[in-house]
């Protein structure tokens, strides 16, 4: 299956130069400059703002105590409320309005997926068995859609087509859309919970924002024999919860994180301030010395032992692994990136592996990537930069392939600079 694709806008809250405040809204102030002695160890408390707490005890860069700004509306759902668009469900019921969409909906189908036969296409949008979830614009002009086949008898359904018009990609139709589909199929099969799909390398990267995975969990003996395998495609899997309304998705998980921040403010201890070790200020420069780990201030109020440390596993995730995981989806998800997907086939480029000794493509940056084998973001940039190196060192300057790598080092370069930032 083939899609078109839609990133989701960044969030960003605007710093607010406000008082602290405790989670009460009273005014948070500790006495500065005060020292005791507890527990044989000199204690120092400082006044700090509730947003510095807030800050160190879940690594947020933002100051999360202020009121969070409301977040602009995005444009799918501001049409979708002023009745720009609207999302219909349709069926080949025979019915002139839903022969009508179903016609809207191969015409985009064809537009948005030119490698698909036409015929074939026209064949499964009119299928008896197919079903259909549309935007409709200003009348009956469909914008988007998602084309399915429902099982409810083997409590699952098969995305076969989805596509938005590429002028309205950004408007965050496409994540607007599968919303309402996961709530239409809630809705209409009650117990049907799980969704698989064909997923070309385009479009993985998408499904993974909805929520599907390449994990398939779902029994074979359930799925196979009835969905459509394609060529060269990925099949993802999507199991829905029963709790959750797919409609109110943003209103949850700002409720559950303000929910976890106001925990965190209760019982974080980061405002105690501690004297400094004073072997640091008493040993002659340049000597060594052995320290308790306990008699660091503050860490036996926590609970930690030396056992403690021995018995935990060590990280085997790159700290960066998320940014890198997303710099590789945004890579392969660009329009240009389709010659550098998978490995180049010796079979059809006889002399490749000849001139180019160290290859690299997409898909082996994601097997490195799933298997922990990049160990700072710099070698996976490395790795990135080699794909294009190695394009501009075989192809010719003027051709296709050297255009997009030139292209995608570029907008690697931008990324990897907006990255930067958000480190700063």
């Amino acid at each position: 299956m083939k899609t078109a694709s839609t990133a989701p806008a960044p969030i960003a809250s605007s710093p607010t130069n406000s008082d602290p405040a405790s989670p009460s809204g009273v005014p948070l102030i500790i006495p500065a400059k005060t020292s005791r002695l507890e527990n044989g160890v000199s204690r120092k408390e400082e006044k700090a703002p509730q947003g510095q707490i807030s800050r160190i005890a879940t690594t947020f860069p933002a100051d999360t105590s202020s009121p969070r700004s409301p977040q602009p509306e995005k444009p799918s759902v501001a049409e979708l409320r002023r009745g720009i668009i609207r999302i219909d469900a349709v069926s080949p019921d025979g019915n002139p309005r839903s022969l009508i969409i179903l016609t809207g909906l191969k015409n985009l189908f064809q537009k948005q997926l030119p490698k698909m036969p036409r015929e074939y296409i026209a064949r499964l949008v009119y299928d008896q068995n197919s079903r259909a979830l549309a935007i409709v614009k200003r009348g009956w002009k469909v914008v988007g859609g998602i084309l399915f086949r429902p099982f409810p008898h083997r409590n699952f359904a098969e995305i076969v087509f989805f596509a938005t018009a590429s002028v309205d990609q950004v408007k965050g139709y496409g994540g607007m859309l599968m919303n309402h589909f996961k709530a239409h199929i809630k809705k209409t099969y009650p117990g049907m919970l799980h969704f698989l799909t064909y997923a070309d390398n385009y479009a993985v990267g998408y499904f993974k924002k909805q929520g599907f995975t390449k994990e398939i969990t779902l029994d074979r003996s359930v799925w196979a024999g009835y969905i459509k395998d394609y060529e060269g495609g990925t099949i993802m899997q999507c199991t829905m919860l029963r709790k959750v309304d797919y409609l109110q998705t943003k209103e949850i998980l700002t409720a559950q994180r303000e929910a976890i921040l106001s925990k965190i403010r209760q019982k974080s201890r980061a405002r105690t301030v501690y004297e400094p070790l004073p072997q640091f200020l008493e040993a002659p420069p340049g000597e060594a010395m052995r320290i308790d780990p306990q008699d660091v201030p503050g860490l036996r109020e926590t609970g930690w032992t030396f056992d403690m440390a021995q018995a935990a596993p060590p990280s085997i995730i790159n700290p960066h692994h998320s940014k890198m995981q997303q710099l590789l989806t945004d890579l392969q998800n660009h329009p240009q990136a389709w010659a550098f997907l998978t490995p180049v086939n010796g079979e059809d480029v006889v002399d490749y592996y000849d001139v180019i000794k160290k290859p690299m493509d997409f898909q082996t940056m994601e097997h490195k990537l799933s298997h922990n084998m990049y160990s700072s973001i710099e070698a996976f940039v490395a790795d990135a930069e080699l794909v294009f190196d190695n394009c501009l060192l075989y192809n010719p300057e003027g051709s296709v392939y050297a255009k997009n790598a030139i292209k995608l080092k570029k907008y690697l370069q931008d990324q990897l600079a907006e990255l930067a930032k958000s480190f700063q």
